[in-house]
């Protein structure tokens, strides 16, 4: 169970980080989380899991909230940009002043 929830935070924070239109690399950052998502995929396979569908799943029913916060954790394990750090926090706080 542990390896789809991973993979689940991995794909959260692809979508997360697509989420931020302002960030001018977006692109060259989402093609980093997409390999690196990848290579989780390649050494961590997992039995009867349908990678697609779930990638789906996490795509249209995950909130927005929940998918900045994994772009930060897959940010830092990716040791991703500092500036989209801060603007993802910044984007986050919207939620928290509610």
């Amino acid at each position: 169970m542990e390896l789809e929830n991973q993979f689940r935070y991995l794909v959260g924070g692809y979508y997360g980080v697509s989420l931020m239109d302002d960030y001018p690399l977006k692109e060259y950052i989402l093609k980093d989380i997409e390999n690196y998502i990848r290579d989780f995929i390649e050494i961590n396979p997992i039995d009867n899991f349908n990678y697609e569908e779930e990638a789906l799943m996490v795509k249209d029913t995950v909130s927005e909230r929940v998918k900045l916060q994994d772009a930060l954790l897959v940010l830092n394990k990716m040791n991703g940009p500092m500036d989209l750090v801060f603007l993802i926090k910044q984007r986050l706080k919207k939620y928290t002043n509610k």
